[in-house]
C-alpha cells in the first residue's frame, strides 16, 4: 500500500498551498464545528476536537475562525448547522474499492453530488455493505522524518498500543486500533515528537494495482469527490508503484 499512502501524504502537503484553500479550510471547521458538539468545547477532555483544531492549524486556517468554530459548535455562539455523517460505496475504474464519508446537512444534495462525481469519473455507486468489509477503520499517524528516526518513532509508540510503523519516504505512519489512537499521539508528543496528523481512516485489507492509464483515471475521480462540499475524506483500495506515482505527479 505504498503508493497509498504516499498519495495521501503527498495530499496533505499540497493542501496548504491549494488554490482551493477557502474550500479545505470550510471542510476543517465544518470538522471543529461536530467535535465541539459531540463532545464539548475544551479540547484537553476532547481529542477529537484537539485533533479537529491541530489539523486546521496546520493547514494555516485562522486562529480567529478555529475559535467561531468551537463556539458554535458548543452552543456558545448561535449559528451551527446540524451536520450529519454518512458514507457512499462504490467503485472507481479498474474494480478499486471506494468508501466516501460525507459531512453534510443535506442528505439528498449529498447523495446527488457523490453519485453525479462517480458516474461521471467512470465509476459506480454500490450498495451498503458492498465495499465497506474490505476496508477496516484504524487510528493513523503521520509523522515526519526531519530528523526523526524510525527507532525514535517504534520507541515511542510501541507501548502505546502502535501495531505498526510504515516508512513513506518523507514521513512515517503509526496504525493502531481507533481506541489507541489519542494514546498513541499523546506517547510522541511525551518523547517531543511531532505528528502531522492524527485521525482515524479506513485502511483496506486488499488492494488493486493500477497501471498508468487507470491510475490517472482513479485519481481523477478521487480529486472530484475530495472537491465536493459535503465530502470530507476519500478512500480507495488501489496500490500504485512509485515509479507509477512520479510520472503521473
Amino acid at each position: 500500500m505504498s503508493g497509498h499512502s504516499k498519495w495521501a501524504t503527498t495530499k496533505h502537503k499540497k493542501a496548504v498551498v491549494d488554490a482551493k484553500r477557502g474550500k479545505l479550510f470550510a471542510k476543517l471547521i465544518k470538522n471543529i464545528e461536530v467535535a465541539a458538539r459531540s463532545g464539548g468545547g475544551d479540547p484537553s477532555g476532547n481529542p477529537s476536537l484537539e485533533d479537529a483544531i491541530q489539523k486546521a492549524k496546520k493547514s494555516s486556517v485562522p486562529s480567529d475562525n478555529i475559535e467561531r468554530a468551537v463556539k458554535r459548535g458548543s452552543g456558545v455562539e448561535a449559528g451551527g448547522a446540524s451536520y450529519e455523517t454518512i458514507m457512499y460505496e462504490g467503485y472507481a475504474p479498474g474494480g478499486v474499492a471506494v468508501l466516501v464519508e460525507c459531512l453534510t446537512d443535506n442528505k439528498n444534495r449529498a447523495a446527488s453530488d457523490v453519485r453525479t462525481a462517480v458516474t461521471r469519473g467512470g465509476g459506480s455507486m454500490a450498495d451498503a455493505g458492498s465495499v465497506s468489509y474490505l476496508f477496516s477503520r484504524k487510528g493513523v499517524v503521520i509523522v515526519r522524518k526531519d530528523g526523526v528516526a524510525e527507532d525514535d518513532v517504534l520507541a515511542a509508540v510501541l507501548d502505546a498500543g502502535a501495531e505498526e510503523v510504515n516508512d513513506l519516504g518523507e514521513a512515517f505512519e503509526v496504525v493502531s486500533e481507533p481506541g489507541d489512537l489519542v494514546e498513541v499521539r499523546t506517547a510522541l508528543q511525551r518523547e517531543g515528537i511531532e505528528y502531522e496528523a492524527a485521525e482515524a481512516n479506513f485502511l483496506p485489507s486488499v488492494s488493486v494495482p493500477l497501471g498508468e492509464g487507470t491510475a490517472k483515471q482513479v485519481f481523477r475521480l478521487i480529486e472530484a469527490l475530495e472537491d465536493l462540499d459535503d465530502v470530507q475524506n476519500v478512500y480507495a483500495n488501489y496500490d500504485v508503484s512509485d515509479e507509477i506515482m512520479e510520472r503521473v505527479g
